[in-house]
């Protein structure tokens, strides 16, 4: 690995300059649009298609050709994308191996994946709403109202498996829809060494009580998913993060299916004060820029703190195996901004909307109070974003590209469904016709109101 002296991130002193128009390109970039292609990129999907075709359209015409010949283009597209070939037996990873694959595993590992169950099932079980009910009686007048949640059915859980094997988002997503009650979970992960043939990843799946995996990924998988192919039932929603492609094919497949969003690169601001320490924030930044991409913000209204986490920063990354994509990351999506103060500091928070936000100042509440977006907020100089990742409880599924704006974190609430359940006995009814009837007829629909008077006629 190259050793560097200097580190070159966007720098900005918002004394001296406005870092609105920063956040604005930085937001643009992190946006999973999928306008842009490598030109490798272009070439290989003029190799697998005849024309060059972006991102968008190259999803497009998988989940379609997935949806109208099934399986077979599930199978056609495994071979021609992830250079596997795979039979409708070999594609589903069989009892006999999962089993082998618990056998064989590291128990600390597997001690490890009980601990992490138990916290996350503490904190997602203590989310889960009650049934509500509302009564009205008066006199011979009864009207009951009811909302009733129930656990979806089926659900289908994405597992990246390019670069590294990630048990972890497994357990992130499964687990709440665990606890919410779901029954059918089904998990699709690449056919790689770090996916469908990884032995920690099928471990987890076997503690989890998990049968039901397949050896697809990409675009061809989520359209699986959604459509259901032969030998895949469909699922009601899918959840989980995976390359732009996945976040595309997602995105193609909402409405057939609910989703959980549509995930862009990682990213983290770092609110922080003079009593911060640069060794940890230059860890935090480096820990999302490491997925490459991935974007990692300072703001402080400290001004040596600039520079000392610049030089946190370089050290670091000449030390570490990933240093160099880290850097990179850093270099294309970073940023240290030197803030007026506090309120202002909250203001680029807010503008930025990031993933994770970790605030690490003396009084870490008086902060938070004044920070609206953010998807998952981090407390404190002693909770990097690696505990809410692996182990604290919350799930590590969260709204990137500035969307935590309006949307949330995964959660097990996602995974239920609500129903209202409304009541009326005959005097209920002749208490409340009027006012129906009235905004029947104010919309023109009469036979709205008739299905009212109708039963008021009765005896």
């Amino acid at each position: 690995m190259t050793q560097h002296s200097d580190l070159n991130i966007t720098t900005i002193d918002c004394t001296r300059d406005d870092a609105t128009a920063l956040f604005s390109e930085l937001r643009e970039k992190l946006s999973p649009r999928g306008n842009v292609v490598s030109e490798a990129g272009r070439q290989r999907t003029i190799e697998l298609f005849g024309e060059p075709l972006s991102p968008q359209e190259v999803v497009e015409r998988i989940c379609n050709d997935v949806r109208d010949q099934g399986r077979e283009a599930l199978l056609d597209y495994t071979a021609k994308l992830d250079r596997k070939q795979l039979t409708p037996e070999t594609m589903r990873v069989s009892a006999e191996e999962l089993k082998a694959a618990h056998e064989q595993a590291d128990p600390e590992y597997l001690a490890t994946l009980r601990r992490i169950r138990e916290n996350v099932i503490e904190f997602q079980s203590a989310l889960l709403p009650d049934d509500v009910q509302v009564l009205r009686e008066a006199g011979e007048s009864r009207v009951e109202l009811r909302q009733r949640y129930l656990p979806l059915k089926r659900v289908g859980v994405c597992i990246p498996g390019g670069a590294a094997a990630y048990p972890s988002t497994l357990l992130m997503t499964a687990i709440p829809a665990q606890t919410a009650g779901v029954k059918e979970i089904v998990v699709v992960v690449p056919p790689t060494d770090f996916g469908g043939y990884n032995t920690d990843i099928l471990a987890a799946c076997f503690e989890l009580g998990i049968t039901e995996i397949y050896r697809v990924g990409g675009a061809q998988a989520v359209a699986a998913l959604a459509y259901g192919v032969e030998g895949i039932e469909r699922v009601d929603k899918i959840v989980g993060p995976g390359n732009l492609f996945v976040a595309l094919a997602k995105r193609h497949v909402f409405g057939e299916v609910d989703i959980d969003s549509i995930a862009g690169p990682s990213e983290v601001i770092v609110l922080a004060d003079e009593t911060a320490n640069p060794a940890f924030i230059a860890s935090d930044l480096i820990s999302q820029a490491e997925h490459s991409p991935g974007s990692g913000v300072l703001i402080t209204w400290h001004a040596p703190l600039i520079e000392a986490v610049r030089t946190a920063l370089i050290q670091q990354l000449n030390e570490l195996p990933r240093g160099d994509l880290a850097r990179q990351s850093l270099l294309d999506y970073g940023a240290l901004i030197l803030a007026r103060d506090e309120n202002e500091a909250a203001r680029y928070t807010d503008l930025l909307a990031p993933e994770h936000l970790h605030i690490s100042t003396a009084n870490p509440e008086q902060q938070l109070a004044k920070i609206q977006n953010a998807g998952a907020i981090f407390m404190g100089h002693f909770t990097p974003v690696a505990t809410g990742d692996y182990y604290a409880g919350p799930s590590h599924v969260l709204p990137t590209g500035g969307t935590a704006r309006f949307a949330n974190g995964l959660c097990a609430i996602d995974f239920l469904k609500r129903s209202s359940v409304i009541s009326y006995n005959q005097g209920g009814l002749k208490q409340d016709a009027s006012g129906i009837c009235l905004l029947a007829e104010k919309e023109g629909l009469t036979a709205h109101a008739a299905s009212v008077t109708i039963r008021l006629k009765q005896d």
